[in-house]
């Protein structure tokens, strides 16, 4: 098979890495890709929303699937753009893609599929939706309807903090359109989950769960990050739970999504709270998640690419998965001034010495490389460093093992990934 897999983060180089190791696979291509994803993919200076160019280049070189990894394309239609030139598309067409694109449409979806989530109101207006903060009481959440980049999510402990973030997404627009709207939720008490499906539109594939830390700083303190790691598997979400969440969670949002006429095909996420009345749907998201991507592909067994057509042939029925009885941490390396104002630029080294490191894997997220071959700061999130280990606690040495080894003064990460498993110490 001829892939193209769109994206340049650390997602993707997962994706690019465990595609590659498929023996079906005939040539692999990532738009645009980054330095990491170039040792196993041949990257072309493509935008993951320079559609045209896309399509042309899947069809100029007879590509039988196309693999996107982030949001931003597939709520913009890129799977309608390749089904209209006649490639395969392992991703959800935009209509399915508002699961991501609106979070007013998520909860449509699941209070008609009854799904368990947080009781929800929309707002077009900012007067009424500070009013009804007010009425309400904190703690609450409040959201941005459309995408922000995972950034698009308040959770107020204040009735100040909640104005504020009405101030900033609805008048501000610091998420330009997305903030046209919000939602705000009642404040959902547990550990955050994320659960992970493969689907053809009728049928899922179970790809298992992974815990992430948002939070920018140790402790969860700090601003809400697109992620800063995650580990698998979650003590806290054992196997019964798992089965018993994605029978509840993903088969009838599917069945939700048929009924509409608008199925979903591809990677779905289901961002879950275990509340002590069980789990609770937070959000969907139309794609693979990211920085669990990168643990997951760690822990998988079997050859994901005829996995993935399937997803687009709608035979997933007959497949199934095998994953590898080991445990996976992933730590997130970000520039300084993440996720504010990150800094770019910075030259990082010892990657080498860093991938070198038994059970450990280092997918580039936010990296550029110089003529030279020197590798620079080129994002907020730079680098996701891997580990793997038959512990949790195995995996998560052999990460910051592998961390200590990066020589990047300007880069920093969370010092306890996997603090909720294995204790703050």
């Amino acid at each position: 098979m001829r892939v193209l897999v769109v994206g340049s983060g650390a997602r993707e180089h997962a994706l690019c890495w465990t595609i590659a190791a498929s023996p079906l696979l005939e040539k692999l291509w990532c738009a645009p890709g980054n330095p990491g994803i170039a040792a196993v993919a041949e990257c072309v200076p493509i935008g993951v929303l320079d559609f045209s160019e896309l399509v042309a280049f899947a069809q100029d070189n007879q590509i039988d699937l196309v693999v996107p990894g982030p949001e931003a394309p597939l709520v913009a239609g890129l799977t309608d753009a390749m089904a209209a030139g006649g490639i395969a598309c392992c991703g959800p067409s935009m209509a399915a893609a508002q699961l991501e694109g609106s979070k007013t449409f998520t909860k449509e979806i699941a209070d008609a599929a009854g799904i368990p989530t947080a009781k929800w109101e929309r707002f077009e207006d900012a007067d009424a939706a500070r009013e009804f903060i007010r009425r309400r009481g904190v703690p609450i959440v409040v959201k941005a309807d459309g995408l922000a980049a995972g950034k698009g999510v308040v959770v107020a402990a204040t009735e100040d903090e909640a104005l504020s973030a009405i101030d900033a997404i609805m008048d501000a627009r610091i998420y330009g359109d997305s903030g046209a709207a919000v939602v705000i939720e009642e404040c959902l008490v547990g550990e955050e989950v994320s659960l992970f499906a493969l689907c053809d539109g009728e049928t899922a594939l179970l790809l298992g769960s992974a815990q992430d830390h948002k939070r920018v700083g140790d402790g969860d303190t700090g601003p809400n990050t697109g992620g800063m790691g995650c580990y698998s598997p979650v003590p806290a979400f054992p196997p019964g739970l798992e089965q018993a969440a994605f029978d509840r969670m993903i088969r009838p949002a599917l069945a939700e999504m048929v009924r509409r006429g608008t199925p979903f095909r591809g990677f779905l996420f289901a961002g879950l709270m275990l509340t002590d009345d069980g789990p609770k749907l937070i959000e969907y998201n139309a794609r693979f998640g990211d920085p669990e991507c990168e643990v997951l592909m760690l822990k998988l067994k079997s050859d994901l690419l005829p996995a993935l057509q399937a997803a687009c042939d709608g035979e997933l029925r007959y497949f199934d998965l095998r994953w590898n009885d080991t445990a996976a941490v992933a730590v997130v390396m970000a520039a300084r001034g993440y996720p504010e104002a990150p800094e770019r630029g910075s030259i990082i080294r010892g990657l080498d010495k860093a991938g070198a490191v038994p059970g450990v894997m280092v997918f580039h997220a936010g990296t550029m490389a110089d003529v030279d071959g020197t590798i620079r700061a080129a994002g907020g999130r730079v680098l996701t460093i891997c580990g793997t280990g038959t512990t949790l606690a195995e995996a998560r040495d052999a990460a910051y093992r592998a961390v200590a080894l990066v020589d990047w003064p300007e880069g920093f990460c969370r010092g306890d990934i996997g603090w909720r498993a294995l204790g703050r110490a």
